[in-house]
């Protein structure tokens, strides 16, 4: 999947005499009735609901997961370990987007698509050698 491409439209719907109908439609401009507003929410929900998801899965039983769990047993305040760690998450996440608005800026996508590549694969490289090197 391509970092800098929108998703595909798999199917709209358009008001024809009083009946709805799906038409599968990849390509084809906005129908009347449609309005590019709703397809622009559609878009910002699209992006939303993957990123959450992303992140949700990325997260789970990671090492902050792991050091959140520690600290609230530990601490016996899981609210303010809770607060703290949200505080932190949120925090690094805005210095990740305001850092890749800035390389997007800066950077046309498909530079920053193959740079991604090739760090992912030298970090792949990395690991495999502490791998066979342990």
């Amino acid at each position: 999947m391509k970092l800098d491409s929108a998703p595909l439209k798999i199917a709209e719907v358009s008001a024809t005499d009083g009946q709805l109908a799906l038409k599968e439609n990849n390509h084809a401009q906005p129908q009347s009735g449609l309005s590019t507003g709703s397809k622009k929410q559609e878009s910002v929900w699209a992006v939303f609901a993957t990123t959450f998801i992303t992140i949700f899965l990325a997260e789970i039983g990671d090492k902050t997961q792991l050091s959140t769990l520690l600290m609230s047993a530990e601490s016996h305040q899981p609210w303010v370990v809770f607060i703290g760690s949200a505080l932190a998450l949120i925090t690094t996440s805005l210095l990740g987007v305001l850092l890749g608005g800035w390389i997007a800026s800066k950077l046309s996508p498909k530079t920053v698509e193959k740079s991604a590549g090739m760090m992912l694969l030298l970090i792949s490289v990395m690991l495999i050698w502490d791998v066979i090197q342990g």
